[in-house]
């Protein structure tokens, strides 16, 4: 009775939001994007195409609301917001006569129903691996979440023609493919993957090969668009990234970036790239992390402490979102991965994230990298009883590379 009675409460939201705002994706061309990954990344590569293609857009993400000229960082602490809130966003997109609508999608927007009653007119999937396991119970039934957004815009979406972009890569791939067939003849799968794009010799300012998977899937989204592909080629040489994903606060004489990383297998991504793209063995990898989401994904934390035991010549353990969670435990579960890597791998606990950040950069010598992951571009630190503090982590590590007083 409970289950039942929380699905109705979700259920009627939605369908409410779209009553009162009009079914507003009825007047837009609807794109829901999900995965594990690169969400972020392959939706602003979508809108950067789009926009030099002339056309008006409006996106939701984790990291920015924009509709039209107007844009505001997503300071939600949600990256699908419910209560209306998605709604309201596709009814001022099509009010400022937006052409594209383009929504971020979570595995927990959908077990909330915040896709339904929005007809989109495509999804695409970036890709799927271990997340969000404690809340959703199992990776089984996080893929069905994922696969249920497919199997919703096949069978309820109103549009008369849904495309629907698969990973051809992934090993799930075949789970969403037939969520998708369920469409029938209105349905059209795209499969897509990197090697899909090397006849193109694209350059591309975005390091790492999972941004060719995110490069892949922005363009066969955009060829679906019959868009001049001189303009996508344009597009995706000029898109210099999106803030907190791998970016690069200093580049000498040594580098600092800051990524979004909070996951076994992006974390891994990101310190791989690091050390064979853009240090090409030169250097040592000086790695500051935590564990985002205090009191959920246990199961991550000694695993990612596995993988800096082998990538990382430093390791300074600190301070992450730990909401109610004692934060000296998540550190703890790290150090045992660390240790049980059987590296012998030193480590150093700063608790304060500002004092974990200085002391990396001080250790750093010309020719090596600090890497700062888990926050990205994260406006808040999440606390205890629902307490939250700003936080600006590209603004802080400038601040202290440039020896500035930092405000508490």
């Amino acid at each position: 009775m409970r289950i039942s009675l929380k699905f109705w409460y979700h259920y009627f939201l939605a369908w409410l939001g779209s009553v009162i705002y009009k079914r507003p994706s009825e007047k837009l061309l609807v794109i829901g994007i999900t995965g594990t990954k690169g969400k972020s990344t392959v939706m602003e590569l979508v809108n950067a195409i789009l926009e030099l293609a002339g056309k008006k857009t409006a996106l939701i993400s984790s990291v920015r609301i924009k509709v039209d000229k107007e844009s505001r960082p997503n300071l939600t602490g949600m990256t699908m917001p419910g209560r209306f809130f998605i709604q309201k966003f596709l009814r001022e997109a099509a009010d400022k006569d937006c052409q594209y609508a383009i929504v971020e999608v979570t595995s927990q927007g959908i077990l909330q129903h915040r896709d339904r009653f929005i007809d989109f007119d495509a999804a695409l999937i970036t890709n799927l691996e271990p997340e969000h396991i404690e809340a959703h119970g199992s990776f089984e039934k996080y893929r069905f979440s994922k696969v249920r957004f497919f199997r919703n815009v096949a069978l309820l979406s109103r549009k008369p023609d849904r495309k629907f972009f698969i990973n051809s890569k992934m090993k799930d791939y075949d789970h969403f493919a037939s969520a998708a067939s369920l469409a029938g003849n209105a349905a059209k799968i795209i499969p897509y993957n990197r090697k899909d794009i090397e006849k193109y010799k694209l350059k591309t300012k975005l390091l790492g090969e999972f941004n060719l998977e995110n490069i892949a899937a922005a363009i066969a989204l955009a060829r679906s668009q019959n868009l001049d592909w001189d303009i996508v080629r344009e597009a995706i040489e000029e898109f210099g990234g999106v803030p907190g994903r791998l970016e690069f606060i200093q580049k000498e004489p040594f580098s600092v970036v800051i990524d979004y990383a909070h996951t076994p297998d992006s974390l891994e991504k990101v310190y791989k790239t690091l050390s064979h793209v853009h240090r090409k063995g030169a250097g040592r990898l000086i790695c500051v992390l935590g564990a985002a989401g205090g009191g959920r994904d246990v199961w991550k934390r000694p695993v990612m402490g596995e993988i800096a035991a082998r990538y990382c010549h430093e390791i300074i353990l600190t301070n992450e979102d730990p909401f109610d969670e004692d934060p000296n435990e998540i550190i703890h579960q790290i150090t045992e991965g660390i240790k049980n890597a059987g590296l012998n791998k030193k480590f150093k606990i700063l608790m304060d994230r500002r004092d974990a950040i200085r002391a990396a950069v001080k250790t750093a010598k010309k020719g090596d990298t600090v890497i700062i992951t888990g926050k990205g571009s994260e406006a808040y630190m999440r606390l205890a009883n629902n307490k939250k503090i700003p936080w600006n982590e590209r603004e802080i590590v400038s601040k202290i590379l440039n020896n500035e007083r930092i405000e508490i």
